[in-house]
């Protein structure tokens, strides 16, 4: 596994579905390829073809009952192809890595969501990811009520595309507000743990104020501003 020694950067978004991650993944991307730098985008689960055949199957809302132990295992299946075939090599060959979600997600959604706790996340993350971990996180903490609302709305209209091709993913915007409550403190007590990786960012203003935030915390942490063509 890359160590912190490689060339590239491994950089991840994190937060509540709806906090506006991906707007903010691709507007840190054009950013940082403004400057001249090379960047991979990227996204959890899926970021490879067995990947986001993994994804479908977690997020599809016709999948149903699902129990917590072999959700977290698909995770994971998933995030082990995705290192293997994506990360990996774009960090052996020094690019940036923009991910949207990494291990985080699944200690905060299944470790704190479905109550299976942090050891059985961490055990997996060592055995298959090999202890990778991001350089930086950001975590876009935002309002529970607010971020579901926006998420729910976003895949229904997916939805209602479902007859042209489009996919459900749904599954985990139907789990109740004290569900979601239990992931942001799941991620709130990561970001505690691990205050030299994890930087919160508030994602309850504008996404133009959110973005000049990260591009603050991404420039101070790694000096990625000074790296241009």
């Amino acid at each position: 596994m890359p160590t912190q020694s490689h060339r590239g950067r491994f950089i991840t978004l994190e937060g509540l579905d709806g906090c506006g991650k991906s707007t903010q993944l691709e507007k840190l991307a054009a950013a940082l390829r403004a400057q001249g730098l090379s960047v991979v985008l990227t996204r959890e689960p899926g970021g490879t073809e067995t990947g986001e055949k993994i994804r479908k199957l977690l997020l599809d809302s016709a999948t149903g009952r699902l129990s917590p132990l072999p959700e977290l295992a698909l995770m994971f299946a998933s995030r082990a192809q995705h290192i293997k075939e994506v990360i990996q090599p774009a960090l052996a060959e020094g690019r940036i890595v923009l991910c949207d979600r990494f291990t985080d997600s699944s200690e905060a959604y299944q470790g704190g969501g479905r109550k299976l706790g942090s050891e059985p996340v961490l055990a997996l993350h060592r055995i298959l990811c090999g202890g990778l971990q991001p350089e930086l996180t950001i975590l876009m903490d935002s309002d529970v009520a607010a971020s579901v609302e926006r998420a729910r709305r976003r895949n229904q209209a997916r939805t209602a595309d479902s007859g042209r091709g489009e996919s459900d993913e749904n599954r985990f915007e139907r789990e109740s507000r004290a569900f979601f409550e239990r992931v942001r403190n799941a991620y709130l007590a990561i970001a505690a743990r691990e205050p030299q990786r994890v930087v919160i960012v508030d994602a309850r203003g504008t996404a133009e104020d959110t973005h000049k935030q990260i591009m603050e915390i991404v420039q101070r942490k790694l000096k990625l501003a000074a790296k241009t063509a």
